[in-house]
């Protein structure tokens, strides 16, 4: 289509692009109306989009075992026993020690907050020739910060403390889990029922090439997550830093985000550290630096690989995008949903053009 003809090829483009983007803009101005019925979507179907995830990353053990001549419902109890065994395990180890951690951390955020304004105020001697709008700047960023910090641990505590209002949820998701791993083929079967014949070829290839990048790259994310928040806890032990593991699991899960992960999650780190000695956060700040030059340079490329093989700049477009979006979570979604986004896009290219 358009193949031997460049100036329609690229009206064809443009005139898609303004749709596309009218598209995105009616649902932005529009999402008053739907918000409600997506809202109650959302809680729906957490359960099964949750269970759904962790069938997809656990399948491919499965399958591998079922190579290795383990029959299939053998392998799939025990992946499922290890992996939500560990989860208890984990949550059981580690949930108190957080919660702990979070009610310490806001008891002792006014006695923070003093010792940075006690900082901050020692500056003055050291800006007393600026002027006096650039100090009453500054006393707005701490009384800020304070709101803003006393407001995100309550809403950590509320979250964390809410895990048992969920307990039908949580209850659920192993149940269905196990369905979803014992009849994963059979899902597929009757997802292909839905789907015209003619299209199964190119359906099939569209969702390989999808599992192909997006597979590999959340598997080998949530691996390098795991070595980074594990690493930064026996550097912060090491120290002696206060609300190590709180700390190191930010930073774990921080580094989900590409590029800037490491700052977000370092930044509590380096602002819990200051209010101990300027040495220190010298010291963490080498720490953290070594942790994400082996993550990037070792790790990530032989367990991540080159599985997304897209442009820095389309990839940190993406992220700003979806921190204006949807924040923290939106950030980290932007990736995922732009590796689903370029193959699609390639499949429908090709299909057009062989057309």
């Amino acid at each position: 289509m358009f193949q031997d003809n460049r100036p329609l090829n690229f009206l064809f483009w443009i005139v898609t692009g303004i749709f596309v983007f009218l598209f995105v803009y009616l649902l932005v101005k529009l999402f008053p109306v739907y918000g409600a019925i997506i809202s109650f979507l959302w809680h729906l179907l957490l359960p099964f989009l949750i269970s759904a995830l962790i069938a997809y990353l656990l399948y491919p053990v499965i399958d591998k075992m079922y190579q290795h001549k383990i029959p299939k419902s053998l392998a799939v109890l025990l992946i499922y026993v290890l992996f939500f065994g560990g989860i208890g395990y984990l949550g059981y180890r580690v949930y108190p020690a957080v919660i702990h951690q979070l009610n310490d951390l806001q008891e002792q955020l006014p006695q923070l907050i003093n010792m940075y304004r006690d900082i901050i105020y020692s500056l003055y001697e050291y800006t007393s020739f600026l002027p006096e709008t650039v100090h009453d700047k500054m006393d707005e960023l701490i009384y800020e910060a304070e709101a803003y910090m006393e407001a995100l641990l309550t809403n950590l505590l509320r979250g964390f403390t809410k895990i048992f209002d969920m307990i039908v949820v949580i209850t659920v998701i192993p149940v269905i889990v196990f369905y979803f791993l014992k009849d994963f083929q059979a899902v597929k079967e009757h997802v292909k029922k839905w789907i015209p014949h003619k299209y199964h070829a190119r359906t099939g290839a569209l969702c390989r090439a999808i599992d192909d990048g997006l597979g590999n790259y959340i598997r080998g994310q949530f691996i390098v997550c795991l070595f980074v928040a594990l690493a930064a806890l026996g550097v912060f032990k090491f120290l002696d830093i206060p609300y190590a593991l709180l700390l190191a699991i930010i930073m774990g899960l921080t580094n989900i985000i590409p590029y800037f992960g490491p700052i977000i999650g370092a930044a509590p780190a380096v602002a819990i550290t200051a209010t101990i000695s300027g040495k220190l956060v010298l010291i963490v700040l080498a720490g953290i630096f070594l942790i994400q030059v082996i993550e990037g340079n070792l790790l990530s490329p032989y367990i991540v690989g080159k599985s997304i093989q897209i442009h820095p700049i389309a990839i940190i477009f993406v992220l700003l995008l979806g921190g204006q979006v949807g924040g923290v979570i939106g950030m980290i979604l932007a990736v995922p949903f732009l590796v689903v986004l370029k193959v699609v896009t390639a499949h429908l290219i090709t299909g057009i053009n062989n057309n």
